[in-house]
C-alpha cells in the first residue's frame, strides 16, 4: 500500500474547497490533464468525474467514483482506467495545528493494476504522490493567499 503525506501550510477547510472542486483535479492529480464532472454532486457518494490522461498525441479517459467522503475530512476515490482496472485513492485530512496533514493511501483495486502490483509499481506510486500531493498543497496555499488579499 503507498501511504504518503504532506504537511499543507492552511487549515482543513481551504485543503476540502481544493478537493471539492472536480475542476481542479487535472490540475494537482498527476496523470489527468483535464477532468469534468459528471454530475452536479461531487464529492458526495456516488458523483463521477471524467478524466483524459494525454501522453503525446495519445489520449485516453478514465472515470473516477467517490466512494466514501465525510465532508471536510476524508475522501475516497476508485479511480477506472480502462484495461489497468481501478484503484482505490483514499485522502484524508488531519488538522495539524494551523496547518492540515494530509494522508493519501492508494493501491490497485481490481484488474490488470491489482494482478501486477509489486514492489516496484509502489514505488512508482510514492513517487506519483510526492508529486501530487506537492502541487495539491501549492494550489490551496496559493488560492487561499490570493482570497486573503
Amino acid at each position: 500500500m503507498a501511504v504518503r503525506n504532506q504537511l499543507i501550510h492552511r487549515l482543513p477547510p481551504a485543503v476540502w474547497t481544493v478537493l471539492a472542486d472536480p475542476s481542479c483535479y487535472g490540475e494537482w492529480v498527476v496523470g489527468p490533464s483535464e477532468s469534468t464532472p459528471l454530475d452536479q454532486a461531487w464529492p458526495e457518494v456516488g458523483s463521477q468525474l471524467l478524466y483524459t490522461v494525454r501522453l503525446g498525441p495519445w489520449s485516453t479517459e478514465g472515470v473516477t467514483t467517490v466512494r466514501h467522503q465525510v465532508a471536510g475530512r476524508e475522501l475516497e476515490l476508485e479511480a477506472a482506467f480502462k484495461a489497468l482496472g481501478t484503484a482505490r485513492i483514499f485522502l484524508q485530512l488531519r488538522p495539524w495545528g494551523e496547518e492540515t496533514l494530509v494522508v493519501c493511501d492508494e493501491h490497485p483495486l481490481r484488474g490488470l493494476g491489482g494482478a501486477l502490483h509489486n514492489p516496484a509499481v509502489e514505488a512508482l506510486l510514492q513517487l506519483r504522490h510526492r508529486g501530487m500531493l506537492a502541487r495539491l498543497a501549492k494550489i490551496v496555499e496559493h488560492r487561499d493567499q490570493a482570497e486573503h488579499a
